[in-house]
């Protein structure tokens, strides 16, 4: 039997592999036009919070380098579960990403019943962006000026106070049960959806404390409406020197940085998320940026996929071991 194949059969050959090399370059002249439409970045929490801040000037400074537009999504809820899933479930194509609040997602993970959609499963890393710490206020009319005073104040009122959120499990809700055990503490949290919508009650009154966001409680301690009390970092904040963390106010062991970074769903190209990265690495050491976020209490932090992997790794084992011990459970 002759061993040579037919020519009709290397006509066949030919083809297949002729049709395969087009498909292989339609891929990479594909992967070399990303992106040719605009970039959605969902996230968990509404316009006027630190996320929403955060996200859209770094948004602004990307579609600058992707040369297309960057859409801001806010899908808030569930302690950002919400936004999460949304993100989680798009097309993994490059064209939505989700500016993670990686610690409030950590805290999510630990205290509500398993999601369909988990931070560290279903998304892959882009960069690390920002470190945002919350900060401890109060209405500038509660009588405290420290932290030692707002313990003593809410000891000898027992549940006569209560305590603002961003909402239920988020990183504000934990720091104040934190600090709620640690003192010992009678306290009722009352949850909204995001600071934009707490901030009012707590200027007027009918909640006593809250840790918020700088970028957001910020303009209310200018304004005198507010006091800060503490910063819940473990160091303080450049912006405010003369301002304590809660761990020097003699919570020993308290610390809290809020991480935040760009993640997109798993299964994204390659070729997409290295463009993606190269646009937030652009984004956050543009100077300007720096020092406009800087001064509203952002430190802007690039960090490389790999290295931001581990850091996303990191705040979900501290975040769980703190929701162990804080006993938190959320449904």
């Amino acid at each position: 039997m002759n061993p040579l194949k037919s020519p009709s059969s290397r006509a066949r050959g030919l083809r297949r592999i002729g049709a395969a090399l087009v498909l292989g370059l339609s891929a990479i002249a594909a992967s070399a036009q990303f992106p040719d439409k605009p970039v959605t970045m969902v996230l968990s929490f509404p316009p006027a919070g630190a996320t929403d801040i955060l996200a859209r000037a770094v948004g602004q400074e990307m579609s600058k380098t992707l040369k297309q537009s960057l859409v801001i999504d806010n899908k808030p809820g569930a302690g950002g579960n919400i936004g999460l899933a949304a993100a989680g479930r798009a097309a993994p194509d490059g064209y939505t990403v989700y500016m993670a609040a990686v610690t409030n997602a950590a805290i999510a993970a630990a205290a509500y019943p398993p999601q369909q959609v988990h931070l560290m499963k279903d998304f892959v890393p882009v960069a690390g962006v920002a470190i945002v710490p919350h900060m401890l206020v109060v209405p500038a009319t509660l009588p405290v000026r420290n932290v030692s005073q707002l313990v003593a104040l809410v000891r000898q009122e027992p549940g006569k106070h209560n305590f603002a959120s961003q909402g239920v499990g988020t990183l504000s809700h934990l720091e104040s049960e934190m600090l709620k055990a640690a003192a010992n503490l009678d306290i009722v949290h009352v949850p909204y959806k995001g600071s934009s919508l707490a901030l009012p009650d707590l200027i007027a009154g009918n909640a006593s404390m809250m840790f918020d966001s700088i970028p957001a409680s910020m303009p209310h301690v200018k304004a005198g409406k507010l006091r800060v009390l503490a910063v819940a970092s473990s160091q303080r904040m450049p912006m405010l020197p003369d301002v304590p963390t809660v761990e020097e106010s003699g919570l020993k062991g308290f610390r809290a940085d809020n991480v935040f970074g760009v993640m997109a769903p798993k299964g994204t190209p390659p070729a997409a998320l290295e463009a993606l990265t190269r646009a937030v690495r652009a984004a956050v050491e543009a100077p300007e940026l720096r020092q406009r976020l800087q001064e509203q209490g952002v430190e802007l932090r690039f960090t490389p996929p790999a290295e931001f992997a581990k850091v996303v790794d990191e705040e979900f084992k501290t975040w769980a071991r703190a929701v162990q011990q804080a006993k938190v459970k959320l449904e």
